[in-house]
């Protein structure tokens, strides 16, 4: 079963893609921090994160940071996942290997099980 990590503070979105993605047959564990979430994706060890970058704790962009820090964190797929316009994000993404980038409000969430089903080559 294909392992999905949702880093995500908003309580009603990490839901509404935690039922979308498990109704699709995906295994999927949340975290609302990217602290939390750097311990999950550590012994979880997801085939792919969905990350949000605006975030209590520690935000996306160092939980990212500390991901791709770790020899188990240098090549698991990323898709970022926010509200910020690609405008607006850190430009270090690119350099930390994003596979992706999703503005929230533009894609139902069918759409982004599609994008990562399209990530992962599934």
């Amino acid at each position: 079963m294909t392992k999905i990590a949702i880093i995500e503070d908003d309580s009603a979105i990490h839901q509404m893609y935690r039922m979308k993605f498990e109704s699709e047959g995906f295994d999927v564990q949340l975290a609302a921090d990217g602290r939390t979430g750097v311990a999950l994706v550590k012994t979880f060890r997801p085939d792919l994160i969905l990350l949000d970058l605006q975030m209590p704790e520690v935000d996306g962009l160092t939980a990212l940071r500390q991901i791709r820090g770790e020899e188990w964190g240098k090549h698991i797929p990323v898709i970022i996942l926010t509200n910020l316009g690609a405008e607006e994000s850190p430009k270090e993404l690119q350099s930390l290997g994003i596979s992706g980038y999703i503005v929230k409000a533009d894609l139902t969430p069918r759409q982004v099980v599609a994008r990562v089903k399209e990530v992962l080559g599934s």
